[in-house]
């Protein structure tokens, strides 16, 4: 993929995440998916099964943070901030959000 962000906001109250890309890709990714489908291990599953994270249909972004020059750590305002997005996980996500939100209602 190899796009590279030019800019990342916070929308809609923490709602969402804006990001333009360099290849005029621009992306709002609800703050839903981040969290639900987010890199942490405590997400993924520790190299077990993937848990299925409940209930966070109203949660926002509290915070962003700069990880050098390839990701961004998310702070959540249910304090969880364990996952590092780099830039190609969050252009996955922007292009593919409908169906990682689909499946992830579908699990439920």
């Amino acid at each position: 993929m190899n796009a590279w962000p030019l800019s990342i906001k916070k929308m809609q109250d923490g709602k969402e995440l804006l990001i333009l890309f360099d290849d005029n890709s621009e992306f709002s990714i609800s703050a839903e998916l981040l969290r639900v489908e987010g890199p942490s291990a405590d997400i993924q599953g520790h190299g077990g099964p993937k848990i299925i994270v409940k209930n966070k249909n109203d949660i926002l972004i509290s915070r962003i943070e700069e990880v050098g020059n390839y990701a961004i750590r998310i702070i959540f305002s249910d304090d969880h901030s364990s996952g590092i997005f780099s830039w190609d996980l969050l252009y996955d996500f922007g292009k593919n959000q409908k169906k990682y939100l689909n499946n992830y209602y579908n699990s439920l």
